[in-house]
C-alpha cells in the first residue's frame, strides 16, 4: 500500500509540472498517457508504440519541428519538449508541416528532466541516450525494449554529465566519415526508425 501511495503522489506531482497538448482529443492534463496512447492508436489507426522521444535539451525550432514530423510519421507515443512555446515558431511549423496536431506533446523543462526520467523508470521505461561514450552500444546491434524513452542531447553540448548517470544505456550511430557528429534531428530520426523497424514493423509481419 505504501508503494502504491508513493507512486500516486509521484504521478500527482508530475501532473502539476507537465503540460500536455493533445489537439485531436478533448482531454484533461491528468489523463493517463497509457490511455491516451491506446485511444490514439484506435482513433488514428496507427501503431500502439511505446516510444517517448525527449527533446527538452534541444533549442533550435528547426530541429524540434523536424523531430515532431518524424515522431508523428513513425507513430511515437509522445514528443517531450522544453517549452510548448516552440510550436508557435514559424520555423518549427515549416518543418513540422502540422504534425503537432496529431502527436501528443509534453512540456518538461530541462531542470525537471532528472525527476521526469526517474518517474518514467518507475513506469517501466528504459532510458536510452544518443551519445558516444566508452560503453555505448552500436545501433546496429542494439535491441530496443518495447517501452523505450529516447533522450536526445543539446545541439552543441550533447547530453550533460548529470543526466548521463540516469541513463540505462547509451546508443551510438556507427560512422565512417571524418566529421564525427550528426545533426540531432538526423540522429533522432535514425533511432526512431530503428525502434519502429524492430518493435512495430516486425510485429506486424509476424
Amino acid at each position: 500500500i505504501g508503494s502504491h501511495s508513493a507512486e500516486t503522489d509521484s504521478q500527482t506531482e508530475w501532473t502539476d509540472v507537465q503540460k500536455k497538448i493533445i489537439p485531436w482529443k478533448n482531454s484533461t492534463p491528468s489523463l493517463d498517457l497509457e490511455m491516451v496512447f491506446q485511444d490514439r492508436a484506435a482513433k488514428l489507426g496507427k501503431s500502439n508504440s511505446r516510444l517517448i522521444v525527449v527533446a527538452s535539451l534541444i533549442d533550435k525550432p528547426t530541429n524540434l519541428g523536424g523531430l515532431c514530423r518524424t515522431s508523428e510519421i513513425f507513430g511515437a507515443s509522445a514528443l517531450v519538449v522544453g517549452s510548448l512555446h516552440y510550436i508557435q515558431d514559424k520555423q518549427f511549423q515549416h518543418l513540422s508541416v502540422s504534425a503537432e496536431q496529431w502527436l501528443p506533446l509534453v512540456e518538461v523543462k530541462p531542470s525537471q528532466l532528472v525527476d521526469y526520467l526517474q518517474q518514467k523508470k518507475t513506469e517501466g521505461y528504459t532510458i536510452i541516450g544518443v551519445e558516444q561514450t566508452a560503453k555505448s552500444f552500436d545501433l546496429t546491434e542494439y535491441c530496443f525494449p518495447e517501452k523505450s524513452l529516447l533522450l536526445l542531447g543539446n545541439e552543441h553540448e550533447g547530453i550533460p554529465a548529470n543526466l548521463i548517470h540516469h541513463l540505462d544505456v547509451c546508443v551510438e550511430i556507427p560512422q565512417q566519415g571524418i566529421i564525427r557528429s550528426l545533426n540531432v534531428h538526423v540522429s533522432g530520426a535514425l533511432l526512431i526508425w530503428e525502434y519502429t523497424r524492430q518493435q512495430v514493423i516486425k510485429q506486424k509481419q509476424q
